[in-house]
């Protein structure tokens, strides 16, 4: 090759070499780049979820709070958080983040809603020294403010969470949390949740005043009401005479049964007597929801005192409950358990089959078993509604604080 031969591929070595050098100078210089840019992307949508971390932790602490922050430090970067309300009557809050880092902005969403109680399948505040046992299989959440107290190997399907801790009756007891276990939580009966029912009932719903009983039979979408047990029954659509689904009977005795389509919650106030509800016979939904996961047929059961399944011929052979039950002093029972003989048919005690979950003070019996009498009250078939986790009956008392039901990024 002649010496102009190789100053030519010189020169074109050159070139290439040169063309290729700014190439990489310009894919190095743009990865730098985008480098920086993702960084700080990240890092402004960090800065967003903080605020708005920071905002439900202020909720937390305090439920009226709706202050928000305006232009708040943070990490080299600024936060602006506003609290709004959706929803007044149910309390539906939204936090909106937005947060700015070096010239990228981040937005972040968050819907929150009141906790009810309807979310626990059980909660007590005093278990009264009764015990989970083997066979024992319970659905849904748990928690109690006292002992959990365990013989053998009950079963615990839900997330269980106690104030005190475990009490087993034998140190070789071993109960199943399937759903995990903490202990040290403490979540009390606000004292205010009867009086904010009735502020509910008397604010959009019904309230039944002047009478020492009231007694409910729900026939579907209507429901018929007396004041006395061989009274002239009225009937009443539901949403008619209680437009927001609470039906509320002050310093009085409530007395239900029936069949409930729609939504509604029933609760009594009162003292020496009255603010207890008694179970007349199956109250259940129109639509089941084991059978139709799509039902919306929801009934909060709220008491004063306490909520007895009544000793009476229709419960005899048992009773069908379907129901959120709440008792702010009381419990959950049957009246009369340890001397009523019930009856399945087969001459073994009647089952009281509950879809739905129990919020009590104090755990009550429902049936006395091995004792002095035999065999009395009821066995115990408790279903968790699971649409409990995220919905709730018409103004069911709640436990004061908010719960997230949806994050946007």
């Amino acid at each position: 090759m002649g010496g102009k031969a190789i100053l030519f591929v010189v020169v074109g070595f050159g070139i290439i070499f040169a063309l290729m050098g700014l190439k990489f100078g310009s894919v190095s210089t743009g990865s730098v780049q985008n480098f920086v840019q993702y960084y700080s992307s990240t890092k402004a949508h960090n800065i967003a979820v903080s605020g708005a971390n920071l905002a439900a932790n202020a909720i937390f602490l305090d439920s009226t709070w709706t202050t928000g922050y305006n232009n708040l430090s943070f990490d080299g970067g600024t936060i602006n958080v506003s609290v709004q309300i959706l929803d007044p009557v149910r309390n539906i809050r939204q936090i909106t983040s937005t947060a700015s880092y070096n010239g990228n902005s981040s937005v972040v969403k968050v819907v929150l809603q009141p906790s009810q109680f309807s979310k626990f399948g059980y909660y007590s505040v005093k278990e009264n020294g009764i015990y989970f046992v083997t066979g024992d299989t319970i659905w849904g959440p748990l928690h109690t403010q006292d002992y959990l107290y365990v013989s053998g190997r009950p079963v615990f399907n839900g997330k269980v969470t106690t104030l005190k801790g475990i009490k087993k009756y034998n140190r070789n007891d071993k109960p199943i949390f399937n759903g995990g276990y903490q202990q040290g939580v403490s979540l009390t009966i606000p004292p205010t949740s009867i009086s904010t029912l009735e502020t509910n009932a008397n604010n959009g719903g019904h309230t039944f005043t002047n009478h020492d009983t009231v007694y409910l039979t729900f026939v579907n979408d209507s429901v018929r009401y007396k004041f006395a047990y061989n009274g002239t029954p009225t009937t009443s659509l539901t949403s008619t005479l209680a437009p927001n689904g609470t039906i509320f009977a002050e310093n009085a005795v409530l007395r239900i049964q029936g069949t409930v389509q729609g939504q509604v919650t029933v609760g009594a106030s009162g003292s020496y007597g009255d603010g207890n509800i008694y179970l007349d016979g199956n109250i259940v939904y129109k639509t089941d929801p084991t059978v139709n996961p799509n039902s919306t047929d929801l009934l909060g059961i709220v008491a004063q005192n306490n909520v007895y399944v009544a000793q009476n011929a229709a419960n005899t052979s048992g009773i069908n409950i379907d129901a959120a039950i709440f008792a702010q002093n009381g419990g959950f029972g049957a009246q009369n358990y340890s001397t009523w003989y019930t009856n399945d048919g087969t001459g073994n005690p009647a089952y009281i089959h509950l879809l739905g979950g129990i919020t009590q003070n104090s755990r009550l019996a429902v049936g006395s078993f091995g004792g002095w009498y035999g065999m009395t009250g009821f066995y115990k078939d408790y279903r968790y509604d699971n649409r409990f986790m995220s919905v709730a009956p018409p103004n069911y008392p709640n436990t004061g604080g908010f719960e997230i039901v949806s994050w946007y990024e």
